[in-house]
């Protein structure tokens, strides 16, 4: 989740864009669109959703690696939960 105020407006300014991109989709299907355009669209957001998880992502690992952990037990935690994270972003 995005951290800061200007974090969560940009995130939720690249979702809003994801969603005009997935309704034009969903009229291009509805109206029966030739696959080449439709497969671009599908392309655009792909794209644009991974740059959206990519973003967060980053934000995630900034925020949970940039912070000061008390322990050397804790600083593991977090190295743990960020491979984790990342390991099931990859799949």
């Amino acid at each position: 989740m995005p951290h800061s105020p200007e974090e969560k407006r940009k995130v939720l300014a690249r979702v809003r864009r994801i969603r005009g991109q997935l309704d034009a989709l969903e009229r291009a299907l509805l109206a029966g669109s030739d696959c080449a355009p439709v497969l671009q669209q599908i392309a655009a957001l792909r794209g644009a959703i991974n740059g959206l998880m990519s973003g967060v992502l980053e934000s995630h690992l900034r925020e949970e690696l940039g912070a000061p952990r008390a322990s050397a037990t804790d600083r593991q935690a977090s190295i743990d939960d960020a491979i984790a994270l990342v390991r099931s972003y990859l799949r």
